[in-house]
Formats: structure tokens, sequence, C-alpha cells
């Protein structure tokens, strides 16, 4: 149902987000999402390696003893 958005829901909701908040407030809408798009990854990418980390420490400790 939700699977993907289509250009013309995307024109739909950029069009509404313009009405809304206006166009001197787009940019710094716009840039507040890309920080938190990029925390979010970063943390994401933390916790994959922190996860990898301790299942090749477990292993290592498996094959050990």
């Amino acid at each position: 149902m939700f699977n993907s958005i289509g250009v013309q829901e995307l024109v739909v909701i950029l069009i509404i987000a313009l009405v809304i908040f206006g166009p001197s407030k787009l940019p710094e809408l716009g840039r507040a999402l890309g920080r938190g798009i990029r925390e979010f990854k970063k943390a994401t990418t933390e916790i994959e390696e922190s996860i990898t980390k301790e299942v090749k420490a477990v292993s290592d400790n498996i094959k050990e003893g």
C-alpha cells in the first residue's frame, strides 16, 4: 500500500509544505531534516559496528574454548 511515493504524490506534499511553512522556512526545514537523517545513519552505523564487534568476540571465544 505505502511501498513508494510517486512523482505526483511528492509534488502534492511539497505544495502543501510550501503553503503551510512558506518559502522562507523550507530551506531551514530541509537542513534540519538532513541533519536528522545524517545523525540517524551515524547512530545505526555505530550500533551495527558494535554488534559486529561483539559477534566476532563471541565467535573468537567459542573457537578458542
